[in-house]
């Protein structure tokens, strides 16, 4: 089974951490050869999976115990 290649999000941050670190890259500007079009971020957010991070995580864990809090004052 082929490993699976990063996506364009993965691509775009990347090149902005070169660029961050001095590569001397240059992002595209949107319309020129080679820079992503709407359809490909539109195709991208169809493949967009959810990332865990630690704020969510909390938020969750947060939002279960308020829940669960309601439904004992309830009994």
């Amino acid at each position: 089974m082929a490993s699976k290649k990063p996506g364009l999000y993965a691509n775009i941050h990347a090149k902005q951490e070169r660029i961050k670190n001095g590569s001397h890259e240059k992002m595209r500007k949107p319309g020129a050869k080679g820079a992503p079009e709407d359809q490909n971020f539109s195709a991208a957010a169809k493949t967009a999976s959810t990332v865990k991070t630690a704020s969510t995580v909390k938020t969750t864990k947060a939002t279960k115990a308020a829940k669960t809090t309601k439904t004992a004052k309830k009994s």
